[in-house]
């Protein structure tokens, strides 16, 4: 049968930390073909061997959360994924990127402090649901954007090869020979 087990698990080293490094967004169907072995994402093309990604550098509270819902009774299954995101400083640019991302429905590769990378909404791209522009009311106060991505999928979010960690990463082009072509990894400019 397809859900029979086939590892156990032992109790790890206590040597992992939480949060969140980075995220990278992709346009909605611009990872062209993705090929996934083992819950792991083994070569994806681009458009034309081509990838664009917008690289968010992150500090502070940010989390990404996967919620496991079934339903014996209808035989379902399927994962929510949560991103929530604290950015910190308002910005004229940052304010139209905003815009666009909460119009869109990119998917996210979400980088931790450990060296993972998971794509969210790798099937159905993620949605922004909610979030705040805040200026704040005391002087310590956040000034800046809190933003909350969900996407529900088949699968929980799987990994990204990341053997290489060249400049490209985690989109490299070392790792998915499909990505051929020009890997852009785009960041901001914030002061």
């Amino acid at each position: 049968m397809a859900c029979d087990l086939t590892l156990g698990r032992k109790e790890p080293c206590k040597d992992v930390v939480g949060g969140l490094k980075s995220v990278y967004f992709v346009n909605f169907g611009d990872l062209g073909t993705v090929t996934r072995a083992n819950d792991e994402i083994t070569n994806m093309t681009g458009n034309s061997g081509s990838l664009t990604a917008f690289k968010y550098e992150l500090k502070g509270a940010n989390s990404f959360e996967q919620s496991i819902t079934a339903s014996t009774d209808n035989g379902t299954a399927f994962f929510e994924q949560t991103l929530s995101l604290t950015l910190r400083k308002l910005s004229k640019e940052d304010h139209k990127e905003i815009k666009l991302l909460t119009y869109g429905r990119p998917h996210v590769a979400v980088e931790d402090y450990n060296g993972n990378v998971f794509m969210m909404g790798l099937e159905h791209g993620a949605e922004v649901t909610g979030g705040t522009i805040a200026t704040g009311t005391s002087m310590g106060d956040l000034s800046g954007y809190t933003l909350t991505l969900t996407a529900m999928e088949r699968e929980p979010a799987n990994f990204m090869d990341s053997d290489t960690k060249d400049i490209d990463f985690p989109f490299s082009v070392a790792d998915y020979a499909g990505l051929d072509g020009t890997v852009t990894i785009t960041l901001g400019t914030n002061s």
